[in-house]
């Protein structure tokens, strides 16, 4: 089954690439999340918008993916979230709530899906978080929760 991709599916490719899959897992999974789109002529045109999206917001290459790591490597990013007794957040901390941080920090604006998180954030503390930039960068970056008075 030929398909494309509408988002990244980790080891099958990235948004806007044309591949080629099993039947099942195109029809029983990749079609009905919304990973991806069936393949025809029309489609092909499809690929274009979904392409220039993705260049548009990529990093160019692997002197920027320096220049964004060294910015997040000075970078002193603080949440605030509420949180019981004993330091316990009401809820965890998402990567899109890390992205605003970053934003606010004075960084740079990052993807939301490039975020690897060390686990679910639910207490307070320390936490490093890692973003994969480039296929050859990744920046690990200091993110200090605490909690809301």
């Amino acid at each position: 089954m030929k398909i494309i991709l509408t988002q990244e599916v980790s080891g099958l490719g990235t948004p806007g690439d044309v591949v080629e899959v099993k039947n099942g897992y195109g029809r029983n999974y990749l079609l009905p999340q919304g990973f991806a789109i069936q393949w025809t002529k029309g489609a092909e045109k499809q690929v274009a918008v979904i392409k220039r999206a993705r260049d548009a917001r990529e990093i160019r290459d692997l002197g920027q993916a320096n220049e964004v790591k060294a910015q997040l490597s000075g970078l002193k990013v603080t949440l605030t979230a509420r949180s019981g007794n004993g330091g316990r957040l009401f809820g965890s901390i998402t990567p899109a709530e890390i992205v605003d941080a970053v934003k606010t920090a004075g960084g740079p604006s990052l993807d939301r899906r490039r975020l690897e998180l060390p686990g679910h954030i639910k207490t307070t503390g320390a936490y490093n978080v890692q973003v994969k930039l480039h296929p050859e960068v990744t920046a690990t970056f200091p993110v200090n929760v605490v909690a809301s008075k």
